[in-house]
């Protein structure tokens, strides 16, 4: 970057899931900052599985913003955050803790397509709030006693919403998948790309100036 361009925003990502930050670093971007926002992650009354999505990316967003706001060094920050959302029709299914929630959870989606809602969320340097949505269709495998019993062992299900992660062993429940697997992981690279590069983070730039050729010139 020439002394005459403008310097690009710091980067924030509002999470502490080693997932989100790993499918960040696969499209070159390393944020400046984790700031992980823990907030009340229960459903209001009513509340669709989509609007769910949304509202936590949001709320996690700006909860980490406000921190980064009163710091010299990261006021003006892209803050990212990302919600994943689990559900079969209107039914939500929690982000399993216990081994008898991830049980419920296989023993639900056995068989049968269920919806995956991964929301994003982008405070920019003005601190405008930016939201995307992004809806994956997957169906798994009826599977059998041994099968849940197997899955439970490998604690993959820890903390996941559904009570599973599809870039784990799970993935070989998967009959189909329509729509974003990074998604399903925890954060559609697409969507997240197009908004950091509409909001001063150009990504392919990113690749270019990280190149080796650009790093040795």
């Amino acid at each position: 970057m020439s002394p005459s361009e403008p310097s690009r925003p710091k980067l924030v990502l509002a999470s502490a899931s080693p997932r989100r930050l790993s499918l960040l670093e696969q499209i070159g971007l390393v944020p400046d900052r984790l700031e992980p926002a823990y907030v009340d992650e229960a459903p209001q009354r009513m509340e669709l599985p989509r609007n769910l999505a949304v509202r936590l990316a949001r709320t996690k967003a700006l909860t980490a913003q406000r921190r980064m706001a009163v710091e010299d060094d990261f006021r003006g920050a892209l803050v990212l955050a990302a919600d994943t959302v689990v559900s079969v029709g209107r039914r939500i299914l929690p982000k399993a803790e216990t081994r008898e929630q991830a049980q419920r959870c296989l023993e639900l989606l056995s068989g049968r397509a269920h919806r995956v809602y991964t929301a994003i969320a982008l405070v920019d340097t003005k601190e405008n709030v930016h939201s995307r949505l992004v809806e994956t269709r997957v169906r798994f495998k009826r599977l059998s006693r041994a099968d849940v019993a197997a899955y439970l062992t490998t604690m993959e299900w820890d903390g996941k919403a559904g009570g599973y992660a599809i870039q784990g062993s799970a993935g070989a429940f998967v009959v189909q998948m329509v729509g974003s697997y990074s998604s399903v992981v925890g954060l559609p690279l697409y969507e997240t790309a197009q908004m950091l590069t509409g909001n001063g983070l150009p990504v392919i730039e990113a690749w270019q100036e990280t190149a080796p050729e650009a790093q040795s010139a």
